[in-house]
């Protein structure tokens, strides 16, 4: 991402300062008091919004303020200086750093342009610190444009058209969260789950959100990867797990009954540490399945070098970091490459673990980040927002389409549209390398796993009261940390199940 005018390239001191505050806006802006005299309970009763959004750093600062501008300008929305008089809070934070540079030409004998990445992450808070909008934007529009420009136009953009049209779910969300006995306030419960570490983010956000408006229900969670956060429900040694792999009908009824739900979607990105790579380096399935084979071994590569022609790639052996537990994000890689490669299909296969032909393991998706982020020339893969919060380069992959596509909220909510999911068990198909222009291909929902029966009747209609919110507000939460929220339909068909089985 190219722009005319350069970004803050943030000290490290601030960029921890940054996710921070980024943290405290998708964590606990429910808790704030500031959101009591707020009114609205709907996005479409919003007229007028206050911004709380920190002075972390001149970075953020430029893309608040032209947020400001554009909502301004588009007349859809009024901004208010005292929160007391907003509808709403818009609650925002926003980090960006240089990746690295590429050249316009071969002949070039200097560094070549700076390229950027960053991402702002937004909500919107109404009455009784309820979330009724939320987004995360990473660059995306080339051109003159910088990328503080690029960051503030899309949050301003997308808040100010779903102000603009009324949301369709929200009568069906309110009446969804209305079903069911719901929880003794009096009474205490505490719930403990485990598994993934793929939407181990959006869930300590959203159990954090739930319990203000749950005071009485604790929820702790302990992100241990797929495969052990099943063994552990299964055991019953948990309350819930979580996977990022779906389990088949057989094994929901195996030993102790057992319900799914799709929670969220996301993507698995290939993370890499090059010196003079930019961020989004072009990658095929075929590069990838190879690099991760064994079969190329260098940067300078002649299969990279054909996909990134202006890119100055050294002549280093790549290091290949991998998943050493049980996990549902290499199900979901491994899956991907099996599509997209015979021999990969062959060798290797699909699974929670596999016998891996090249490279060095790491436990759980922040593992392999901080691992390729100590790494000189290594390649990896983890859930897009570790990507982020590591600040780490990450590829732009050609899907089935043809197109080279990097990793964003727009791209992985069009592989689950284009997925051509049916009525039935679809959450449980794979969509990885769905076809479309603007599709990312290594996306996947992610599960959650309860018991269909429990001997403590207060824990089991707390477990399903959590499960209900997740399947409605809990969606309007998801975009900050960069996950797509599910098709409505597949959310309604959830809930007829959940508040069906009791």
């Amino acid at each position: 991402m190219n722009g005319s005018m350069h970004p803050i390239n943030f000290p490290t001191s601030l960029r921890k300062a940054a996710w921070l505050a980024i943290s405290l806006v998708v964590v606990v802006a429910a808790a704030s008091q500031q959101t009591a005299a707020q009114s609205a309970e709907q996005i479409s009763e919003v007229k007028k919004v206050a911004v709380d959004w920190p002075d972390i750093g001149k970075g953020s600062t430029a893309v608040r303020d032209r947020v400001e501008q554009k909502l301004k300008s588009s007349g859809k929305i009024q901004i208010v200086k005292d929160a007391a008089q907003a509808d709403a809070v818009l609650r925002g934070a926003a980090v960006m750093w240089t990746t690295g540079y590429i050249s316009t030409s071969p002949r070039s004998k200097g560094a070549g342009s700076p390229t950027y990445q960053g991402y702002a992450s937004a909500e919107l808070i109404g009455k009784g610190g309820k979330t009724l909008w939320s987004y995360l934007a990473t660059p995306q529009r080339a051109g003159w444009k910088s990328i503080s420009e690029d960051l503030s136009e899309q949050l301003a953009s997308e808040l100010a058209e779903a102000v603009a049209h009324k949301d369709a779910g929200e009568k069906a969300s309110a009446a969804a969260n209305s079903n069911g006995a719901g929880t003794d306030s009096a009474v205490d419960v505490r719930l403990l789950g485990a598994g993934a570490t793929f939407p181990a983010p959006i869930y300590q956000k959203w159990f954090e959100s739930f319990r203000q408006t749950r005071p009485q229900v604790h929820v702790q969670y302990e992100a241990v990867g797929s495969e052990e956060g099943i063994r552990r429900i299964r055991a019953g040694d948990v309350d819930f797990g979580a996977s990022d792999v779906p389990l088949s009908g057989e094994q929901l009824q195996n030993e102790a009954k057992l319900l799914q739900f799709a929670t969220v979607l996301g993507a698995v990105v290939p993370i890499y540490n090059v010196k003079g790579a930019p961020d989004g380096l072009n990658l095929t399935p075929e590069v990838l399945a190879e690099i991760f084979l064994g079969k190329i071994k260098s940067w300078d590569a002649a299969e990279i070098r054909a996909i990134n022609k202006h890119v100055r790639l050294p002549a280093e052996k790549i290091v290949v970091v991998h998943r050493s537990d049980g996990s549902g994000t290499t199900y979901a890689w491994t899956e991907y490459l099996s599509k997209v490669s015979e021999e990969w299909k062959s060798r290797v296969g699909v699974g929670t673990t596999v016998t891996w032909p090249e490279g060095i393991g790491a436990e759980r998706n922040d593992g392999v980040a901080d691992t390729v982020a100590k790494t000189a020339n290594s390649i990896g893969y983890v859930e897009f927002i570790y990507a982020l919060q590591h600040e780490l380069n990450f590829g732009a992959v050609r899907n089935a389409s043809g197109e080279y596509v990097k990793a964003d909220l727009d791209s992985v909510t069009a592989a689950g549209k284009a997925a051509g999911l049916s009525a039935g068990n679809e959450s449980l198909r794979p969509i990885t390398n769905a076809n479309g222009k603007h599709t990312y291909p290594i996306a996947t929902f992610t599960w959650v796993v309860i018991p269909a029966e429990g001997k403590d009747a207060k824990k089991q209609g707390a477990l399903r009261e959590l499960v209900r919110w997740m399947l409605t507000s809990g969606q309007k939460q998801c975009q900050s940390l960069g996950y797509a929220p599910l098709p409505g339909d597949l959310a309604a068909r959830e809930l007829q199940a959940l508040n069906a089985d009791k």
